[in-house]
């Protein structure tokens, strides 16, 4: 067995893919509409998806906004340099919520950024995480 897809409800699928693919260097690997549903499914990833874990963006025609609620964290994202990431992604007009640094209570290297829903995406800076098992960060205490 192996993790296929995790799957975020965008309101602007334009602006979720521009985030996903042209602010995090994603790829859209493929898309395609339901018009008897009236959705779309784009599914984006940094490699193929048979053997890569990707993100599954549902845009559903009839609804711009959701409610994230209190159940959902995060994506993470293992970055070789966090501090020209966020640069980057700031000169992208992307929304860095939390600078780069230490996560508190530990030695790992972590930033958050916002996608234009509001989902936040974490990055860890590779390397830093002291050992295989990366530590848990709870979103309350990071964002």
């Amino acid at each position: 067995m192996r993790l296929l897809h995790t799957m975020l409800r965008v309101g602007n699928l334009d602006a979720a893919l521009r985030f996903y693919c042209e602010v995090l260097g994603m790829k859209l690997l493929r898309q395609k509409d339901y018009p008897g549903g009236k959705f779309t499914l784009a599914f984006v990833g940094y490699g193929d998806e048979a053997d890569h874990t990707v993100l599954e963006l549902t845009y559903n025609w009839d609804t711009d906004h959701y409610d994230l609620g209190e159940g959902y964290g995060h994506i993470a994202i293992g970055v070789d340099d966090i501090y020209a990431t966020c640069d980057r992604i700031k000169a992208q007009g992307g929304q860095v919520v939390r600078e780069p640094g230490p996560m508190k209570h530990g030695s790992t290297v972590i930033a958050f950024v916002s996608d234009p829903d509001g989902y936040k995406v974490e990055l860890i800076q590779l390397g830093s995480q002291g050992s295989a098992r990366q530590e848990a960060v709870p979103v309350a205490q990071t964002v």
